[in-house]
């Protein structure tokens, strides 16, 4: 099965496409993963895009769809795959089209006060990458001690600047989907366990 996740930030998307790889086996494909791996393997379009990264551009949308492409076309993704941060703009969206057919998109909803405090609340172990929230009253790391910290893209006005850059490049991702009839909508807000059997039951798989 061919899977897209769409969803703002916060809306947990990362942490429901672990369990959903787990079930399904297949593997997950974060952009941001298959960049840098594509970087350290010095593969053509890696180097590609590190010479934008390297001078703090974004990598132009051909160049990251030919990193997905080659991704996809590998042994392990054919019996299918979870697509995790991409398409996240409407060109990446058509030009997947143009070589990959989707079977289904699962968009997590979540009211934009609730992302917000998701967000602004969380932390993370600068030593080990343990991820908590305030919610929890975890004064240090429980693995290993080192002290918690924000992190700056998690700052309330940075949160706020994200979910407006969602909203303006990848929400019409939802409409895009919608047109073709792949698009199921989950409500994020509930908890952890309910979203993944309402993810599961959506892709037709509990």
């Amino acid at each position: 099965m061919k899977i897209v996740f769409l969803g703002p930030p916060g809306a947990g998307k990362g942490t429901q496409a672990e369990k959903i790889i787990s079930r399904l086996g297949i593997p997950q494909i974060s952009t941001g993963e298959i960049l840098r791996r594509a970087i350290r393997e010095k593969t053509p379009t890696g180097l590609e895009a590190q010479s934008y990264i390297e001078k703090g551009a974004l990598v132009p949308d051909d160049v990251v769809v030919r990193i997905v492409r080659d991704r996809i076309a590998e042994p392990d993704c054919k019996n299918g795959y979870l697509l995790d941060g991409f398409p996240r703009t409407l060109p990446q969206a058509e030009a997947l089209a143009s070589f990959e057919s989707i079977d289904v998109v699962v968009n997590l909803e979540v009211p934009a006060s609730l992302l917000i405090h998701r967000l602004s609340g969380r932390r993370v172990c600068a030593q080990c990458g343990y991820t908590t929230h305030v919610d929890r009253g975890e004064a240090k790391c429980p693995k290993c001690g080192a002290e918690l910290t924000q992190r700056k893209d998690d700052a309330p006005e940075s949160v706020q600047n994200r979910l407006d850059v969602y909203e303006k490049q990848t929400k019409p991702l939802i409409d895009f989907y919608a047109e073709k009839g792949l698009l199921k909508n989950v409500d994020g807000s509930k908890p952890l366990a309910e979203v993944t059997e309402a993810i599961l039951a959506a892709l037709g798989s509990n």
